[in-house]
């Protein structure tokens, strides 16, 4: 990444732990991604909101050393000197695709390019282990993520209608793949 010297990629270790949820920072909620499957392809339109609103995840609280030095699994984190500033989670799914399960960047460097970098460290992972691709979810009220995902080379490849049934604010789960 060009400018930014100080930016480091570290795979999760005994050390930072402690700063493993530093990324997860709220979002903004502009809109929501319609989609529709015809002739076997899903394509999808964006339906903006007149009004924005913040929303966040909660922080993580997994078994953090499952990950350190596992061949399934594992967390990267970007730092900049010596502040965590986004995180990515991949698991080897039982699809032969690496499955992100958590991808956040701190507000301040989003659209910055460290977003980009873990893609390309999972990436990289992923194909270290000889998988197919990459998959991940995320819900249709999440625009601006999912306009990532597909600049990064993501497709839509299915919709849930069901997962999400608990939670009164999202309509649906999207299902995206990145083939290698």
């Amino acid at each position: 990444m060009e400018g930014a010297p100080n930016i480091s990629i570290k795979a999760l270790d005994e050390y930072s732990l402690n700063v493993v949820n530093e990324a997860n920072e709220p979002f903004s909620v502009i809109g929501k991604i319609v989609p529709n499957f015809c002739n076997e392809v899903w394509t999808y339109e964006e339906q903006l909101y007149e009004k924005a609103h913040e929303t966040s995840f909660p922080d993580d609280s997994l078994d953090w050393y499952e990950y350190i030095g596992s061949e399934t699994k594992a967390v990267f984190l970007v730092f900049d000197e010596e502040n965590c500033i986004g995180q990515i989670r991949v698991v080897k799914d039982w699809n032969r695709f690496a499955y992100i399960e958590n991808i956040a960047v701190q507000k301040a460097y989003r659209n910055s390019g460290i977003g980009h970098l873990l893609m390309e460290v999972a990436e990289t992972w992923a194909k270290e282990r000889s998988l197919l691709g990459l998959s991940l979810e995320a819900q249709n009220d999440n625009v601006i993520a999912c306009r990532f995902y597909a600049k990064e080379g993501f497709a839509l490849g299915g919709v849930d209608t069901i997962m999400q049934t608990g939670n009164p604010n999202i309509d649906m789960t999207l299902y995206w793949y990145k083939i290698f």
